[in-house]
């Protein structure tokens, strides 16, 4: 198991879990929020996961308030919202914090020492645990760029 795969995490439902959870499977990790510009990329998130959850694809999201109170949510709320408003399935984990001191350790390795640009920053997590990309907030779920990565690491040789 990676570093990355043995951080602390929690769940929406404050359930304790890590990526390793997930460990032989290509991940998408997503800072989320649910009052953003971009808050309408959950559809297109959810649509992905539902396309290529059996070929071993998961997206996972990580609720942000960093960017413009766009997260003012508690974890309930948050996960009402995504239940109700885009019948999200796909995994989503308790709130934290992306940026400044205060940001969670998952991406601290994430990003390295490059800050999150805004909500719905996309990171593509190999089936080795490994950073295989990252996609700008504007990045929709569909657009090819994104797509073709994400199908690449599904196809590359398990480890």
């Amino acid at each position: 198991m990676t570093a990355i795969q043995e951080i602390p995490l929690k769940t929406i439902t404050g359930q304790e879990s890590t990526l390793g959870d997930y460990a032989g499977q290509v991940l998408l990790v997503v800072n989320v929020a649910s009052k953003c510009g971009l808050t309408p990329q959950y559809d297109g998130l959810e649509k992905l996961h539902e396309r290529l959850r059996d070929q071993g694809f998961t997206v996972l999201g990580f609720p942000a308030n960093d960017f413009g109170a766009q997260e003012p949510g508690t974890d309930e709320e948050i996960a009402e919202f995504c239940s109700t408003t885009f019948d999200v399935q796909f995994p989503m984990f308790s709130k934290i914090s992306v940026l400044g001191a205060s940001r969670h350790p998952l991406y601290d390795a994430l990003a390295g020492d490059q800050d999150v640009q805004w909500n719905f920053e996309k990171f593509l997590i190999a089936r080795d645990g490994t950073v295989a990309g990252r996609f700008a907030p504007g990045v929709t779920p569909d657009d090819p760029e994104l797509t073709s990565a994400i199908e690449r690491e599904i196809a590359a040789p398990r480890p």
